[in-house]
């Protein structure tokens, strides 16, 4: 099986495989470094989704 990675969103690090409890963690990530961008990418994704919903609205 291919390693994951997991953003914690309580230390801040990218851990190997999980270690911490699932409710602190961003993923599974397929490499570190998509890991360590979890929380721009949410930022990122929600951004777009908004200006989708106000599109939406007209």
């Amino acid at each position: 099986m291919a390693t994951e990675f997991y953003f914690n969103t309580q230390t801040h690090e990218v851990e190997e495989g999980r270690h911490s409890d699932w409710s602190v963690l961003m993923g599974p990530y397929p490499t570190r470094e998509a890991a360590a961008r979890a929380l721009q990418t949410a930022h990122e994704r929600t951004e777009a989704w908004d200006r989708q919903d106000e599109a939406d609205r007209g």
